[in-house]
This record gives structure tokens, C-alpha cells and sequence, in this order.
């Protein structure tokens, strides 16, 4: 937080009112058009408080400390998140929305106001006692002991048999409403379908992506997903659309399509990417955060329509939203989709944040790089390549540190853990998708500097903010993977691959070490550590290793890499005289045979006879 800001609130003992929100976030608007921007309102923060907003998508660090104290709190979280601290930033009160009026039994956004500035003069030393216990929890929560109860392959197949006691046999997904997209779960249910060929994780993999695809949440018009779904149905979403959600979402039809050969996984995939580059694409490089759920401060304005706009031979694909619109759900073949979006594309759109964040290009890269290689879009190849350059350019230091985000030409603020993981987890997909080998070398230098800006050498795992970052109150680690893959589980599944890759046992190691902070909540909540899971799944997997020698698109590497195979790792190599590449232990000494193109299957680094002949694979 700002020092200037902090130095304020102690020097005038003043408390501090923290708002926390982001750009798309509906209700942040709604508190912002109705209190910070009335001038009464606005007086009297001014008068009892130092205020400091901040963006929780810039300041994840900010965002998890001060939620775990609303929540212990009030038992609740959301956003806009409204915290009160004394000057040393420890919290005392806090809560979500608060109306410009008293109703639904909430108070007034004023009566809180004075209230809390009441009780901040009146009982100083009760309200400065209840900021430092809550310090005090939450930094004890910070620090999880690693559970010395063995990593057993079962926790697998318990978290399927978890997941399908929640399962919505009706209409996919999980528990009741509202519904968000359950990426990481999904990718989890993948790997033991692709692994093992669990038939019930089969079921609720399917049902949920053809539940999700129906229409509403899904935007079967101009591709992409809206963040969630207010009811069980995936029909009425929340409108906003991000990044994030987008970039897994995408990654997760195009795998289902690799392995249940359903065209309309395909279809998904292809139009969720299309969407991204057309419309989060950003000039100076990079992709933009979201798109609001509001235009023209009318919420899913540019995405519902009226019957009189469709027409009355295609009324029978709208469902009611609200005060007479409607969205479309069903199926819209090719040329009617083309009208109607051509259509909806002469209204306004939704503001854009244009903040480009680096762990979410980072999922968007390997969603890109990976959709390229197996489509055969290079289009969506050159889009990745060009992310990377991104990532590894204006978004890094000169030091090779990673900044959090880019914005109208500067780059701001330090990198967080889950950033260094998604953009290494996306380079290692850009180079098996080209076989140029930076970007595997990039990958494994940003994953030994996480470790050591990152790892907790007491206790295991990585803590969410670098050790020589700003000091909070409290130094939390980011381990459930909802609505992305928290930095921990992300990081593992990257540590896992690259010492398949590198022989380092070691890397391997730390991986485990995050594995045994969260184990006790696998059995408890597997829902919330897909990602983990499906790092999980990798470590238990006897190791299997794929040496490319030669380009990546020639027949014999297309045969090798065409199935969905999670639990295998790719490195690619030019050759012998490929220099780079003798510094990888994979590929040490691997060339091409008799100056074909060649793969080494190995496992262990012992290796099979290499295969130069498609059908041999």
C-alpha cells in the first residue's frame, strides 16, 4: 500500500478504509456510482478516514490477507470488500456491499462510516486488541504444518468418488447455484479419464462441459465464457468475462475434444480463443483482464437481446433475463451466428480492463500454444509466440524477474508466485509447440527463481508474495485452486514436468512439499485442488519421457504427440549439433536416425529404440 497514505493514518492516528475490487466486478461499480461518488459520502470518508483502494487483481497479496479477515469476521466474503484498519494496517471491521441506505438488513454505507469512527475514538484500545488478534490468526494460519500422513495413489480415486457425491446429474457441475466453471476439477477428471479410464469421472467430465456449452453462461454467438452462472442451469450469467476463465476453459474443451473425439468440444475450444485474440488482444502486446458484465451501466446490455431483435423464427432460442431481454441458449448453426454477432457488434461494448496480468497470459499462452500445435491454427501460434515475447519482454525486469502486470505501455508492480508458475507452465507448452528450445529453458530458469524467492525452506511449499517483497501484516500462501490454479499447485505441476525433463530429483522434492501442506484438505475438499491433483497424478505416474529429434511438425513427432497423454513429459531437440539441447539430459545425445526426424520414448532416461516411422508409435 502506498507509504505516503500509511504515514498519513499515523501521523494523524486516523483509521484506515481499504475498498478492494476490480474492473469488471458489478457491485464494485454499484458501490462506487452510489457512495464514493456522492459528495456527501465522499466528505465524510475524507473526514474520519485515510482512504486507499486498491485493485485486487494488481494486489493478490492485499486481496488474500484482509478476505481472511472479513470472513473470520463476518463469516463471508465478497467484493467490493470494505476493511477498516487501524494505522498499522491491522484490521478491525470490514464486510462487503453497504447500500447508500439502510435495507435487507444492512446498514448504511454512512451509519458504518460513523460508526466505525465512533468506535475507533470511543474504544481505542478494545478496537487496536481485536486488530491484533486477528493478526495474530491470520498469521498463524499462514503458517500450515506439512502432514506427515503418506502420499498414497488413492487420494485419486477419492477425490472422483468426492466429486461425484456433489455432481448435478441434471445439469453438470457441482453443488446448486450460482455455478462457476470448475476448470481445475475438469482438468483433474481429464487426467484420470486419459490415465486410467475412470468411467465416473468420464460422467462428470462430460456432463458438466455439454451442461456449460448449452447457452447463457457460455456465449454461443461470439464465443467465450461469462464468469458465471447465477442459477444451476449455466443459463443467466453474471455477464463480466475473464481472461482467466477463458484461457483454462479453452485448454479444457480442446483436451476433451483429443479424447472423446466430440467435434463440439472442438468447437468450444476454437471459438473461446477466437473471442480472446479478437477482443482482449491488446496493441502494445498482451491480453487484457476481462470485459465488464455492465454497458452503458445496464448490466448484459450488449449480450441479451429483445424478440423484436431476433425475430420471431429464432424466438425459440431465447430464455428470459430481465425487464424484457433475453438470452439466446441452443444451437445456432454457422450462418445464423455470423448475422446475429454481426449484429450485436454495432452496439457498445463493455469496458475493457486493459491491464495485462502476467499469470493469466502465462494460462493464456499454453492454451494458445498448445491449440495451435494440435489444430493446426498459426494463427494461434503466432499469437502464443507472440505472448511469450510479451511475457519475457516488457513484462520482465532486467534482472529477469517477472512484474505482476502492463498497462498503456509501463510495467507495474513485483510478481507473484502464481505468475512465475502460469508463465512457466505456459512456456514449456510454446516449446513443445514450435521445439524451440528457449522457451523450455526460459521455463525452467523462472521456476528455479520462484524457489528461491518463493519456497518456505521450514515448512514446505511457496508463500504467495516474494521474500524481499513488501511487508503486510502477515505473509500468506495462495493453495486452493479456485477460479485459477493457485500458484502452489501451478508451480508443483511445473516442478514435477521439468525434473522428468532434467532428471532433477530435487525439483521433484519441492513439488512434494506442497503436496504434503494440502493433504489433509484433499480428502476433506478435493473440489478446491484440481490443479494439485493433477500434479499429484503426474507424480504418481511411472515416468514416461518423450525425446523429439527433429521438427516438431513432422509426421513421427504429430504420431507421438497426439494423444492426450498428461502424464508424459515432451522435450524437442534440433539434433546433435543442436548444442542447446546437450545440455538437456533428455535429449543428451539423441539425434536424428539416419537424418530422419526421430522419437526416443524412455522412462527413467532409459530409452526405447528410436521410432522414425509414425505407425511404429
Amino acid at each position: 500500500m502506498r507509504e505516503e497514505a500509511l504515514a498519513r493514518a499515523r501521523a494523524e492516528d486516523r483509521p484506515i478504509l481499504l475498498s478492494v475490487g476490480y474492473a469488471a466486478c458489478h457491485w464494485c461499480h454499484v458501490m462506487e456510482h452510489e457512495s464514493f461518488e456522492d459528495t456527501e459520502t465522499a466528505a465524510l470518508m475524507n473526514d474520519l478516514f485515510v482512504n486507499i483502494k486498491v485493485d485486487r487483481e494488481e494486489r493478490p497479496d492485499i486481496d488474500a490477507i484482509y478476505m481472511d479477515a472479513v470472513v473470520a469476521l463476518t463469516g463471508r466474503g465478497g467484493w467490493p470488500m470494505t476493511v477498516f484498519l487501524t494505522p498499522d494496517q491491522q484490521p478491525f471491521y470490514g464486510g462487503t456491499y453497504y447500500p447508500p441506505e439502510a435495507r435487507h438488513g444492512l446498514p448504511s454505507f454512512r451509519q458504518v462510516l460513523a460508526g466505525v469512527a465512533n468506535a475507533y475514538r470511543e474504544q481505542h484500545a478494545e478496537v487496536v486488541q481485536e486488530g491484533a488478534r486477528l493478526v495474530e490468526a491470520l498469521q498463524r494460519s499462514a503458517q500450515v504444518r506439512p502432514s506427515a500422513e503418506p502420499l498414497v495413489e488413492s487420494l485419486l480415486a477419492a477425490a472422483v468418488g468426492s466429486l461425484y457425491g456433489s455432481f448435478d446429474r441434471q445439469w453438470g457441475g457441482f453443488a446448486g447455484a450460482p455455478k462457476f466453471p470448475p476448470a481445475a476439477a475438469l482438468e483433474f477428471l481429464l487426467h484420470r479419464v486419459a490415465g486410467v479410464g475412470d468411467e465416473r469421472a468420464r460422467e462428470l467430465l462430460v456432463g458438466t462441459l455439454d451442461g456449460m456449452a448449452l447457452g447463457g453462461m457460455w456465449d454461443v454467438l461470439g464465443g467465450g465464457f461469462h464468469r458465471y452462472s447465477v442459477d444451476e442451469q449455466w443459463l443467466v450469467p453474471h455477464f463480466e468475462k475473464m481472461l482467466y476463465d477463458n484461457a483454462q476453459l479453452a485448454a479444457t474443451y480442446l483436451h476433451a475434444w483429443v479424447v472423446t473425439g466430440d467435434a463440439r468440444y472442438r468447437a468450444v475450444c476454437e471459438q473461446t480463443l477466437d473471442y480472446v485474440l479478437r477482443e482482449l488482444a491488446l496493441p502494445d502486446g498482451g491480453l487484457a483482464s476481462s470485459q465488464d458484465a455492465d454497458t452503458d451501466g445496464v448490466e448484459g446490455l450488449t449480450f441479451t437481446w429483445t424478440p423484436e431483435e431476433i425475430g420471431a423464427e429464432l424466438d425459440h432460442l431465447l430464455l428470459p433475463f430481465e425487464h424484457g431481454r433475453y438470452v439466446i441458449r441452443g444451437d445456432v448453426d454457422a450462418a445464423t451466428r455470423a448475422r446475429l454477432l454481426a449484429v450485436r457488434e454495432q452496439r457498445p461494448k463493455p469496458p475493457r480492463d486493459d491491464k495485462a496480468v502476467a499469470g493469466w497470459n502465462g494460462l493464456a499462452l499454453a492454451a494458445l500454444a498448445e491449440a495451435g500445435r494440435r489444430l493446426d491454427r498459426a494463427d494461434y501460434l503466432a499469437a502464443a509466440r507472440g505472448l511469450g515475447e510479451f511475457l519475457l519482454g516488457p513484462l520482465s525486469t532486467p534482472d529477469g524477474r517477472l512484474h505482476r502486470s502492463h498497462n498503456a505501455g509501463q510495467a507495474r508492480g513485483t510478481g507473484y508466485l502464481e505468475d512465475y508458475a502460469d508463465v512457466a507452465h505456459g512456456l514449456i507448452e510454446l516449446h513443445v509447440a514450435t521445439g524451440e528450445l528457449r522457451w523450455l529453458a526460459e521455463a525452467g530458469r523462472l521456476a528455479t527463481l520462484a524457489i528461491e524467492l518463493f519456497g518456505d525452506p521450514e515448512h514446505g511449499g511457496f508463500f504467495l508474495t516474494p521474500s524481499d517483497g513488501e511487508r503486510l501484516v502477515a505473509r500468506t500462501k495462495d493453495l486452493d485452486d479456485h477460479p485459477t490454479p493457485s500458484g502452489n499447485s501451478m508451480l508443483a505441476h511445473v516442478l514435477v514436468r521439468l525434473a522428468r525433463i532434467s532428471g532433477d530429483d530435487g525439483l521433484e522434492r519441492q513439488a512434494v512439499s506442497v503436496f504434503r501442506l494440502i493433504r489433509p484438505a484433499l480428502e476433506r475438499v478435493p473440489s478446491a485442488f484440481g490443479w494439485a491433483l493433477c500434479a499429484l497424478s503426474i507424480h504418481f505416474a511411472p515416468p514416461r519421457e518423450i525425446a523429439i529429434v527433429g521438427p516438431v511438425d513432422s509426421a513421427v513427432a504429430r504420431a507421438a504427440l497426439g494423444r492426450f497423454d498428461p502424464t508424459a513429459v515432451v522435450a524437442v531437440s534440433g539434433g546433435l549439433d543442436d548444442a542447446p539441447a546437450q545440455q538437456v539430459p533428455l535429449l543428451a545425445g539423441k539425434g536424428l536416425v539416419a537424418g530422419q526426424p526421430a522419437v526416443y520414448v524412455c522412462e527413467r532416461f532409459a530409452c526405447q529404440a528410436p521410432v522414425t516411422d509414425p505407425g511404429a508409435l
